[in-house]
């Protein structure tokens, strides 16, 4: 199954809910707004009143990932366990299961769209960034949670980027491959860093 997405019955979550499967499924430059039309049961005029253009509907779609990152992806990992370090592996594992059933074809929504639409479409990088961001953000804040389970001088940043770029990556080479293979095997690399991280930590406890 790809990511759940709240279904709606307003005309504007409609054309963002069909608009939002069909870029995931065919891809933005591939998807017409006819089709758009057809799948979300609007008219043209409808739409156009809305979003004036594809592009526009495209930010708006990007906004509404921002807005559903905690009820959809975050929310249900911490709901799942307390444990902030847990947490992070939770949270790949939610990916692994989303995705593992389509045999990684669709891969993930916001990393295609990054892929597709980010040197043809300046203007949306910055939209791109801010799904990224917000991600990293929840990750980052779990570490920072773990506390001086961590070592203190852990650039808790980086390492968030470094969560998002195995997610990202294994999926690449999940949906290549079509196998799970090289996304766990990244994420066994992860766990063992951290592994290693923690470990460093209860020494540096111990001597302090």
């Amino acid at each position: 199954m790809a990511p759940p997405v709240p279904s709606s019955t307003d005309t504007r979550s409609r054309i963002l809910d069909a608009a939002a499967r069909l870029f995931h499924e065919q891809g933005f430059n591939a998807t017409g707004v006819s089709t758009i039309l057809r799948e979300a049961g609007v008219n043209p005029g409808s739409l156009y009143n809305l979003y004036p253009s594809k592009d526009a509907l495209l930010a708006a779609v990007l906004e509404r990932y921002t807005q559903l990152l905690h009820p959809v992806v975050m929310a249900p990992v911490e709901a799942a366990t307390a444990d902030p370090i847990d947490r992070i592996f939770a949270l790949l594992k939610q990916y692994r299961d989303w995705f593992l059933p389509l045999e990684f074809r669709l891969g993930c929504p916001i990393g295609n769209l990054a892929l597709e639409v980010a040197d043809s479409h300046p203007e949306i990088r910055p939209l791109i960034q801010q799904n990224f961001d917000g991600w990293c953000g929840y990750v980052k804040k779990w570490l920072a949670e773990a506390g001086d389970r961590l070592p203190a001088s852990l650039d808790r940043d980086a390492l968030a980027a470094t969560v998002l770029t195995v997610m990202e990556g294994g999926l690449m080479q999940a949906r290549s491959s079509r196998s799970a293979v090289a996304y766990d095997a990244s994420v066994a690399q992860l766990r063992s860093y951290i592994d290693l991280l923690l470990a460093r930590a209860s020494g540096e406890r111990s001597r302090g």
